[in-house]
């Protein structure tokens, strides 16, 4: 193992290698034998270990861009988006994390039927791709999509402003197929923390099996949450502020109380978080690794958010050549199918069981701001 890690340092990238090896003078010193064995080897272990491991891809902007667009057609193919069903499938994506968030322009007092008008659209296009794409409610649901030959899309992350705090919103948002909310934007997940409310929309989150998103929330209100919430939390847009100090990057502390929590630290594939080229993105990867444990971190691609993306990484069938970079750093493929899909599978997992559990002992609340917090 220790010589073909070796090998593949000197290898070709994976998606620059040919399928048959050429033939001629010139090609030939490009890829010496040796090389051109290990090299294939590299793509044959990461075609397998994405085909039984595939990409949980933990936020995409697809419904928002595709609201620009007067027609299209992701199972043929769509060039004005970076994300279609072939890029999907060449990718070995097999769930995509929908995001709900509000449109640039969009107006604090309409949130709430900003994000129903994306959730309308998002399950419209799931209807209308049927052969590619199917809606996902639980982790099972994830798992039957692909062994359909589907990706399973999952709805959210949405703004805590659509609740307009109200949690009977929450119930309603859950019931129409809402599973991730990001908790930063609001007065009660504020850069104090969370207030009395916010504790409160915490656990009939938990009930309810709607994940607490924490990227772009105060350090307060991540550490808050992590201690509060009784299933593992996500960070759906977060890379390691030690490497670059973005805001929505975090600090080494909370990379491990996310990791002792069981959460999952989603990093994005974008420049301004990580940096221009994918052994940024990779750099990223094993830091967070190495702080939170390799139980705590996954993918977000950020596609067609509006997001800058780092060389080579462009668009959803990019994911080979990163996994590629990984096993040329040393992980080992029960890492690489924890970072792809065993860790978002076991927080939702986690979620629908502790929700259940929940059911059974506690009523929905009927908190209210005006009653907790003034």
């Amino acid at each position: 193992m220790a010589d073909l890690q070796d090998d593949l340092h000197t290898t070709p990238e994976i998606g620059a290698l040919p399928v048959e090896r050429p033939t001629g003078a010139t090609v030939a010193d490009a890829f010496p034998a040796e090389a051109y064995a290990a090299a294939l080897e590299a793509v044959d272990r990461v075609r397998a270990l994405l085909a039984e491991h595939p990409v949980a891809d933990g936020y995409s902007g697809l419904p928002r861009a595709l609201r620009r667009l007067p027609w299209y057609d992701l199972e043929l193919g769509e060039t004005d988006v970076a994300t279609d069903v072939p890029r999907l499938r060449e990718g070995h994506v097999g769930a995509l994390f929908w995001s709900l968030h509000l449109p640039d322009d969009a107006r604090p007092d309409r949130a709430l039927s900003a994000t129903l008008d994306q959730l309308d659209l998002a399950r419209t296009v799931i209807r209308d791709h049927p052969e590619g794409l199917r809606l996902a409610r639980t982790a099972g649901q994830v798992i039957d999509a692909r062994n359909c030959g589907r990706v399973a899309v999952v709805l959210g992350p949405a703004t805590a402003a659509a609740l307009d705090d109200s949690l009977g919103i929450l119930r309603v948002l859950r019931t129409l197929g809402v599973r991730v909310l990001t908790l930063a934007g609001t007065s009660w997940a504020s850069e104090a923390g969370l207030t009395r409310f916010g504790e409160e929309v915490v656990r009939e989150m938990n009930r309810l099996g709607v994940l607490a998103d924490l990227s772009g929330a105060s350090d307060a209100t991540i550490a808050r949450t992590l201690t509060l919430s009784r299933t593992p939390v996500l960070c759906s847009r977060s890379a390691a502020r030690a490497l670059r100090p973005h805001p929505d990057n975090l600090p080494d502390d909370l990379l491990a109380a996310l990791g002792a929590a069981g959460g999952v630290c989603m990093v994005p594939l974008a420049a301004e978080q990580t940096g221009p080229t994918l052994r940024d993105v990779a750099e990223h990867l094993d830091h967070i690794r190495a702080v939170a444990g390799p139980e705590s971190v996954g993918l977000s691609g950020t596609f067609d958010s509006g997001a800058a993306h780092p060389q080579d990484l462009t668009d959803t069938a990019c994911y080979p050549p990163l996994i590629a970079e990984l096993l040329r750093r040393g992980w080992p493929e029960t890492d690489l199918a924890l970072l792809t899909w065993g860790n978002v599978q076991r927080v939702l997992r986690s979620a629908d069981f502790a929700a259940r559990a929940a059911q059974e002992r506690r009523e929905p609340s009927a908190a209210r701001t005006v009653e907790l917090d003034d």
